[in-house]
């Protein structure tokens, strides 16, 4: 199994350390951080990561603008986007399924749970590194 690699573009920088440490630790992935849209929009393009996480409520940057950006560019527009929202509004599904999301996680989630939904979203395989349960 090769290792995959995705971009998190997401301006909450804890939350963005726990993400990538769950990923890299439980998944095998590799994983980049961009904090702001100029930067997620240049590593999506120059990386091409195999999946951009993507959170789409940011304090100053509004993820559905990255999000069309990415579908407008020939080099990303084919990479797939799981989106990650703390809110439950139904527009942000059916929103979504118009800008073909490969799906949509909630937060807050449950850190030992974040590999196998993202692999099971994107059909990739996934056998579990660590034999870790909650308490």
């Amino acid at each position: 199994m090769s290792s995959k690699h995705i971009l998190l573009i997401d301006d909450e920088k804890y939350l963005s350390l726990v993400i990538q440490t769950c990923l890299v630790k439980l998944g095998g992935w590799s994983v980049s951080i961009a904090e702001s849209r100029q930067d997620g929009l240049l590593k999506a393009e120059t990386e091409l990561p195999d999946a951009i996480l993507l959170d789409i409520m940011m304090a100053d940057l509004d993820g559905w603008k990255v999000l069309e950006h990415l579908r407008a560019n020939p080099k990303t527009e084919k990479i797939p986007v799981i989106l990650l929202t703390a809110t439950s509004n139904p527009v942000v599904k059916s929103d979504s399924e118009q800008l073909q999301v490969a799906g949509i996680l909630a937060k807050p989630f449950e850190p030992l749970q974040l590999v196998p939904q993202i692999a099971t979203l994107l059909n990739w395989d996934y056998k579990p590194r660590l034999n870790i349960s909650p308490p």
